[in-house]
């Protein structure tokens, strides 16, 4: 009783919004319109009921004017029946596919507010894109399902058992018992171990496909290496994980269906073993007794909704967990930073001390540097000294730590890491990313990519809206230089670059640091090219154990006065 008291608190958590959010009227309002229908389905159902059973006295009394008459009343039941019946399942559809989009909404708000996407990792919320795009999906379609099969359950309750009560009372008894031990039965054998092995195939099966995912974003890499046994291993450990606890459930589920197939097969026999000797007795007609045997199937399918549904509903609740997990994590309140931050108009940092995330280790100790309008700055140091990890600290992606970070807005700054982030669609969309309009002209677009020599990217009838899947297409120096192309855009006061030139050569690397400096953009770079030391001011060299030196480039650039 615990565990489904537990499941439908989460269930709640997630699903309540949805009933008491900016949709509740729409909701409520449709919900109501969908169990008006289930009303009508179910009372229709009864007079189709009553009707077979009339039909059938009818035959048996050998009655050709009772027979015929009961034959075009059934037709004008079906005649209503029909329509009932399908508007009913287009309307539960189109609810399950408005609350879907409305779910999905929520969760992406809250997977890419604050960076949260960014963070999920080490909240320890595995495939986060498959709970969004799969499990919400499940989650309003079977949660509808479910609960509109209970209302069902409910009305065919109330409308067969009086049916069933009038033509006896010892059948309503028998099935009160029979339903409730079942029931019983169902939930302490089968309970917890099925939801348990749903919940952990789930998971096995995205971390299956995630695998192969990666494989496919990957393929160059792993082509050029030879990787393909290391991927096969790590492939078929997933695979094997998955395919044992699919074992694991196919067990469990053959001694559910046992038991499921031998409690609804019984059941078929007992409408006519307690009825029997009043049919045979004269007591009773035939067509009492098969409308009497309809009435008892349509109540034991409503009191054994629990064991008629055991299967999808433990794989339902499985899936409730993981949605849980996933909303308790992106409404949380975000923790609380240590590295206090502030807008100004340059880059000042005080007192900055950066921990690596979830560990005291220091990366950085009690930094103090300001890098004026138009300055620039070059990070040095060894792999693993923490050059990369200032950097996030900068921008705001890692709060462990101390100190403070006073910088231009975040739309005055722009980060090129060393590998660009590229997606499938046109030109024009690379060029103005993370932007989905921009002020500048075709003209002036085009002048940019001039400047960083991709001009013939927008060759052809097609120009600046061609569209290719432009990480495979562009070696790695074009991807740099279509990042910069970017960066000169959207014209901020602020660049960061992380190993952004590493795949250029010295001449396209100069070029490009030449524009930014003749923009009088301020430029934070890390980089261990001795040639890009030429293009900044002043140097933080990280030693490790959070120690660092600050000092000029040997090569510095002529300051402009007052800086």
């Amino acid at each position: 009783m615990a565990a489904s008291v537990s499941a439908l608190q989460r269930f709640l958590t997630v699903a309540k919004p949805y009933w008491v959010g900016d949709r509740r009227v729409w909701a409520w309002t449709f919900l109501a319109g969908i169990v008006v229908l289930m009303l009508a389905d179910t009372q229709l159902a009864v007079l189709l009921n009553n009707q077979t059973g009339e039909l059938t006295s009818a035959l048996a009394a050998r009655d050709e004017d009772r027979f015929w008459a009961a034959v075009r009343a059934m037709l004008w039941v079906i005649a209503f029946a029909v329509p009932v019946f399908a508007t009913y399942y287009y309307a539960r559809d189109a609810y399950a596919n408005d609350w879907r989009r409305w779910l999905t909404q929520r969760f992406l708000d809250g997977y890419l507010r604050e960076r949260r996407y960014f963070h999920l990792a080490a909240d320890e919320i595995d495939n986060p894109d498959q709970r969004i795009a799969e499990d919400v999906n499940t989650f309003t379609g079977r949660s509808l399902h479910f609960l509109l099969i209970l209302l069902g359950s409910l009305m065919q309750l109330v409308a067969f058992s009086a049916v069933l009560w009038s033509l006896s009372h010892m059948l309503v008894g028998f099935l009160v018992v029979y339903a409730l031990a079942g029931t019983l039965l169902s939930l302490g054998l089968f309970g917890r171990p099925l939801i348990r092995l749903n919940y952990w195939q789930l998971k096995r099966e995205a971390d299956f496909r995630f695998r192969l995912m990666r494989v496919r974003e990957n393929a160059e890499s792993i082509a050029f290496y030879g990787g393909e046994e290391q991927e096969r291993h790590q492939l078929q450990q997933r695979l094997r994980a998955a395919l044992l606890n699919t074992r694991k459930l196919i067990r469990a589920q053959f001694a559910l269906n046992l038991f499921q197939r031998g409690f609804s097969q019984v059941s078929l026999l007992v409408p006519a073993v307690v009825l029997a000797a009043d049919v045979l007795g004269g007591r009773l007609e035939v067509g009492q007794a098969v409308q009497a045997g309809g009435a008892f199937a349509a109540v034991l399918g409503a009191v054994s909704l629990i064991i008629d549904n055991f299967e999808s509903l433990s794989r339902f609740v499985a899936g409730i967990d993981r949605l849980h997990a996933m909303a308790e994590v992106l409404d949380a309140a975000p923790p609380e930073a240590g590295i206090a931050r502030e807008e100004g108009s340059e880059l000042d940092i005080r007192d900055l001390t950066v921990h690596a995330p979830g560990s005291e280790r220091v990366l950085v100790e009690k930094l103090n540097l300001r890098v004026p309008k138009g300055g620039s700055l070059l990070i040095t140091g060894a792999s693993g000294t923490g050059k990369s990890s200032l950097l996030r600290a900068i921008a705001g992606l890692w709060t462990q730590g101390s100190g403070q970070v006073s910088h231009p807005p975040r739309e005055d700054v722009f980060f090129l890491p060393q590998r660009p982030y590229l997606q499938a669609g046109s030109l024009r969309s690379q060029l103005i990313y993370p932007s989905t309009q921009s002020e500048l002209d075709d003209e002036a677009l085009l002048k940019i990519l001039d400047e960083v020599q991709l001009r013939h990217l927008a060759e052809g009838d097609s120009g600046l809206d061609r569209s290719e899947d432009w990480e495979k297409l562009l070696s790695g120096g074009e991807q740099q230089r279509l990042a910069f192309a970017r960066l000169l855009v959207h014209a901020p006061r602020v660049a960061i670059l992380d190993e952004a030139t590493s795949a250029l050569d010295d001449a396209n690397q100069k070029r490009l640091y030449e524009r930014l400096r003749e923009r009088g953009t301020t430029m934070i770079s890390i980089a261990h090219r001795a040639a890009v030391a030429g293009f900044h001011r002043h140097v933080l060299k990280l030693t490790g154990g959070g120690r660092w030196t600050l000092g000029r480039t040997p090569k510095a650039p002529a300051e402009k006065p007052g800086d």
